[in-house]
């Protein structure tokens, strides 16, 4: 058996921008006299600009997860075919869910968008007006909504070897903090992208991650979860996340004098690599009333060699009148859809997300511009599907081997993790009535 892993952190703009040149742009504006238009002529500074402002700049500038720039003229200009073929193919800007304006921030263009490109990429690609191209937007370097309240990292760089199994190591850091803190974001900055295959944050209260750290001297080895029963979570991270802050009045709480154990996901690239991953902390501004709730919804696995349409399920009863804020998807690389449905008591239904082209490479947390109402006894209902046959090119085996549920890469997962608040849970008023459910 051979073993044909693609490489986990190339977008698919990466395998398709080998087509053109990879070249960083600069994030300088242009000031050129324009050339003469036609009247209604579709022009940069009009219409393009705007659209790859919005959609594409956030991954497509120096520094970013993007192969190259796309912020001057002279960036888009170069790639002009480039850029109309993958937007008509809906394969950039990355937006995996089947969605119509329900989730925030969504990435997909709209049609009217996508013919705008193509009309602005036959007619030449022209700059338009120079003075009407709008400011090019500014981003916090490196720390996506702005400088963190708190930044930790692991007390030294990791070393890892250039060939073999993937690697899970869990690190433990100290907070130190003599007050508990509600934490309202996290970002996970990845110190090498090329071998970060995901990262899960934990909280420890007893020492617990200290004690296997000391006993292991290389850092826990972290397969099967921390090895210890955590006091909580932060979240995590995974390629095509980005973080975003909760709702006022949500939080998730960081006990005093906790540490944070970083749990991370390493995979290999054939080169010793070292890598130090990152996390900055957003505090809450105001009183939190409720804390975030996170379930994982999981199925099992177990996918023949050879079948091309595996299909498994998953179920949960809501146990008390809640609020879903969040979904986030999760599968390996033979993953190809994944639809989340609600079910209500009174027989209403709700699409709670449909990843209708799983990609391994985009893992999106989506956020519901306005919050589902999920009433005691709704069933939530996953189901899943998996293609394990030789002509799946995402295939990391060759001949296909059976599949089960695991950590290494080319296992398998089946996860919607689920982000919620209890509506009975007002921590403002004091300790909760210990009758009232507060976690699924």
């Amino acid at each position: 058996m051979s073993l044909k892993i693609p490489s986990l952190f190339l977008t698919t703009g990466l395998a398709l921008a080998g087509m053109v040149s990879a070249l960083v742009g600069t994030p300088v504006r242009p000031a050129a006299r324009p050339a003469a238009l036609k009247a209604g002529a579709v022009t940069y500074a009009k219409d393009i600009a705007p659209i790859l402002d919005q959609k594409c700049v956030t991954c497509h500038r120096a520094g970013e997860v993007a192969p190259f720039a796309l912020t001057s003229y002279a960036d888009v200009k170069s790639r002009a075919a480039f850029i109309a073929a993958v937007t008509r193919s809906r394969t950039m800007p990355p937006w995996k869910a089947a969605s119509h304006g329900e989730f925030a921030d969504e990435r997909q263009l709209t049609d009217a968008q996508i013919a705008l490109i193509q009309k602005w990429s036959a007619e030449g690609a022209p700059l338009g007006d120079p003075q009407a191209v709008p400011p090019t937007p500014h981003f916090s370097s490196g720390w996506q909504l702005g400088a963190p309240d708190a930044e930790f990292q692991p007390a030294r760089s990791y070393t890892l070897a250039a060939e073999g199994n993937d690697v899970y190591r869990c690190f433990v850091v100290p907070t130190h903090f003599s007050e508990d803190r509600w934490v309202s974001a996290m970002q996970v900055r990845p110190g090498n992208a090329k071998i970060v295959h995901h990262v899960i944050v934990y909280l420890d209260s007893k020492g617990r991650g200290r004690q296997l750290e000391a006993e292991t001297h290389d850092g826990n080895p972290g397969f099967n979860g921390v090895g210890f029963s955590a006091t909580g979570a932060l979240g995590g991270w995974a390629p095509g996340n980005e973080p975003r802050l909760l709702p006022p009045g949500v939080g998730i709480q960081l006990p005093k004098g906790a540490d944070i154990v970083v749990q991370v996901h390493y995979h290999k690239d054939g080169r010793p690599e070292t890598d130090l991953t990152r996390l900055g902390l957003y505090f809450a501004k105001g009183p939190v009333d409720k804390r975030l709730g996170i379930y994982p919804l999981a199925a099992w696995l177990w996918i023949p060699p050879g079948d091309a349409h595996y299909v498994t399920h998953s179920d949960l009863t809501v146990p008390a009148d809640s609020t879903l804020l969040e979904v986030m998807p999760h599968m390996h690389l033979l993953g190809r859809t994944m639809t989340v449905t609600a079910a209500r008591p009174d027989g209403t239904k709700q699409s709670l997300v449909n990843v209708p082209d799983w990609d391994f490479n985009w893992q999106s947390t989506y956020v519901y511009k306005q919050p589902v109402n999920l009433p005691k006894g709704t069933k939530i209902h996953l189901t899943a599907t998996y293609d394990n046959s030789a002509s799946n090119p995402r295939n990391p085996t060759s001949p296909p081997k059976l599949v089960t549920w695991g950590e290494q890469t080319t296992d398998e997962m089946c996860i919607a993790f689920l982000f919620y608040t209890v509506d009975a849970e007002h921590l403002s008023q004091g300790h909760p009535d210990p009758n009232v459910v507060t976690r699924f």
